[in-house]
């Protein structure tokens, strides 16, 4: 990773442009000698190392999609050929969860995790988190890239990591009192939950945790879902980000703005399927973020739909001084979730907002029944109050002032909605 001196000034458009194209000829012609996925695509799109600039590459080379890459895993088991070097390279192995489909084997030499890695200090920076500070990880380690990662990059940084698998909500809360933990890496709804078992047990020996750093779903860049955590973890700060499996780690939280994440452009060229529109007289784009991985090259993805939408801003500076793609209210939505309703889009995200609006809300759930060709929302929400029924009600109401949706709310007995401790399926689906 390029490191710059201390207190140099971070690399303009134009510095971060000239790296990118940089890093991109390098692994065309890497790729395009041994990568048996890519070399045909890149020799068909007459793309090589003396590519002239970024816009030419954007222009000649067609999207990769997740459905490309399970084909060829499916053709080529059991890794597919989206491999740059010998399988006696690769040493880590990990999958996708597969919430959107067929999981993904994704395999990495030394070098490419290490890139990761690398990506993770980023993150671990923009939050300031530093060396000697005690890290809990509140989740199991399983096949799933963004743990080990993260697990990873800090013991390089020199912090105390505590891991918290196979443990209930009640121990891993004294876990973080008995080791003083200072950051909480889990999601947002992991977050969410932990907090109110502390609360419940009438404690706050959770006190001691300055940063709480999420991911795995939408929710740090959503202001109401965040205040909820920031309320229920007194004296801490969220940290958003976002990566996956294909491409690792991808964005951190603005040190100056929380509801803006930051693409780490000295790993990825980003782009957007969308729209350009003016926006305080500057353009901005929306839609479907797009990624080109520059370093990881065991495994790379050239133009790679990931399926997130985002609004995204490059012209910078920031306020926090980097010129780093900026995603102003962070992940949207997943193009796939979208649901229309009666004609209105409605994004999980949007919801969320809305309900986490409510403090009295404990969890809830969402149905979407398209039995009869049109698609109906409904929702159910736990609620502790003295009348659930007086929340159902401010919940709908405020459904329909935000979507201009009349949107069935009803109370559920207590307990009764499931609790997630990895990523939440709120959204169930019918017909």
């Amino acid at each position: 990773m390029t490191t710059l001196p201390p207190n140099a000034p971070p690399p303009d458009r134009p510095a971060i442009q000239a790296e990118q194209l940089r890093r991109l000829r390098g692994m065309v012609e890497q790729l395009a000698v041994s990568n048996p996925f890519y070399a045909p695509r890149l020799r068909d799109a007459g793309i090589g190392p003396d590519l002239p600039d970024l816009a030419a590459f954007l222009q000649a080379m067609s999207y990769t999609t997740k459905a490309q890459i399970v084909a060829d895993q499916r053709d080529y088991p059991p890794y597919g050929r989206n491999l740059t070097f010998p399988l006696t390279q690769y040493t880590r192995l990990s999958e996708t969860s597969a919430t959107t489909g067929t999981p993904l084997s994704w395999l990495d030499t030394a070098e490419s995790w290490q890139v990761m890695l690398d990506s993770w200090k980023r993150v671990y920076a923009a939050s300031g988190v530093r060396a000697g500070d005690r890290i809990f990880f509140a989740f199991s380690f399983g096949p799933f890239l963004g743990f080990w990662t993260a697990f990873e990059a800090a013991l390089q940084l020199g912090c105390l990591c505590v891991p918290g698998g196979g443990m209930s909500s009640e121990a891993r809360l004294g876990a973080v009192h008995h080791h003083a933990i200072q950051v909480l890496c889990c999601t947002p709804t992991y977050a969410i939950r932990l907090g109110q078992a502390a609360a419940a047990g009438g404690t706050d020996d959770h006190r001691s945790v300055r940063a709480i750093i999420v991911a795995g779903e939408p929710g740090g860049s959503i202001p109401a879902l965040r205040e909820t955590i920031e309320c229920l973890w007194p004296g801490a700060r969220v940290h958003d980000h976002h990566g996956m499996t294909e491409v690792g780690p991808v964005s951190y939280t603005c040190p100056q703005r929380q509801d803006v994440l930051h693409v780490i452009e000295s790993t990825f060229l980003p782009e957007v399927l969308g729209t350009d529109e003016a926006a305080d007289g500057e353009t901005v784009c929306e839609g479907e973020l797009v990624l080109t991985t520059l370093r990881r090259t065991a495994s790379p993805l050239l133009r790679y739909r990931t399926g997130d939408l985002v609004r995204m801003r490059t012209d910078g500076p920031c306020v926090c001084g980097t010129f780093d793609a900026a995603l102003e209210g962070g992940i949207l939505g997943r193009v796939d979730d979208m649901v229309q309703v009666r004609g209105v889009n409605v994004y999980p995200s949007a919801v969320d907002q809305v309900v986490r609006r409510h403090a009295e809300v404990v969890e809830y759930r969402v149905q979407i029944d398209t039995t009869d060709g049109m698609a109906e929302m409904s929702i159910q929400v736990e609620a502790e109050a003295a009348d659930p029924a007086v929340v159902c009600q401010q919940v709908a109401d405020d459904m329909r002032r935000t979507f201009h949706l009349r949107v069935p709310v009803r109370a559920a007995d207590p307990g009764s909605l499931p609790r997630f401790d990895m990523k939440a399926r709120r959204w169930h689906r019918r017909g």
